[in-house]
């Protein structure tokens, strides 16, 4: 890392957020959104409900680490084993990650459809779940790779689903009902 990387990370640390308001770290750019939607509320936490406490940890506004980058996301979601993480900390090492969860809002297309797959990706997080109350699918990303045909870290494996259909996801061992998810008016 750079000097200009440790500046960053410590106002980032630092930083006083406003209520109703969520900053992340991404690619060494501080990045600053308002609250969610309803909906979107209502997206993640039927997917949390749906993956079984007693082996997963389902959180939410959980930052994580991507070694090597100046990056400290904030998914929707993470799912981690329930013994993969001990004792308190503000970071989890997205190698430990097995599923992370963005829903897209107006503003975040493009990063997450993007800037996030390529991060994820090359933070080696074996799923990402893309929810897009917009056109109402979803889109779950598996198997990273470092590099893709572009040169940029990808994923090998994507399937898109429309709202009311079911997601098997297999490295949860379970098939997410879809069935209750809603459009932004």
């Amino acid at each position: 890392m750079t000097a200009i990387d440790d500046r960053v990370i410590g106002i980032f640390e630092n930083l006083e957020i406003p209520e109703g308001f969520k900053a992340e770290l991404i690619r060494g750019e501080i990045v600053m959104t308002a609250g969610p939607d309803r909906v979107h509320n209502w997206i993640v936490e039927s997917i949390q409900d749906q993956i079984p406490r007693m082996r997963w940890h389902r959180s939410v506004t959980q930052d994580i680490d991507i070694p090597g980058l100046t990056s400290e996301p904030q998914p929707d979601l993470v799912v981690y084993e329930r013994d993969a993480v001990e004792g308190p900390g503000r970071l989890i090492p997205s190698p430990l990650l097995t599923l992370v969860l963005e829903v897209v809002s107006n503003t975040s297309v493009l990063r997450d459809y993007q800037t996030k797959r390529e991060l994820y990706a090359e933070g080696r997080i074996p799923a990402y779940l893309i929810v897009d109350p917009i056109k109402a699918v979803c889109v779950l990303l598996t198997e990273p790779t470092r590099a893709s045909a572009s040169g940029s870290p990808d994923y090998v494996s994507s399937r898109t689903t429309k709202f009311g259909e079911p997601i098997p996801v297999d490295l949860l061992g379970i098939t997410l009902d879809t069935s209750e998810f809603q459009t932004y008016s």
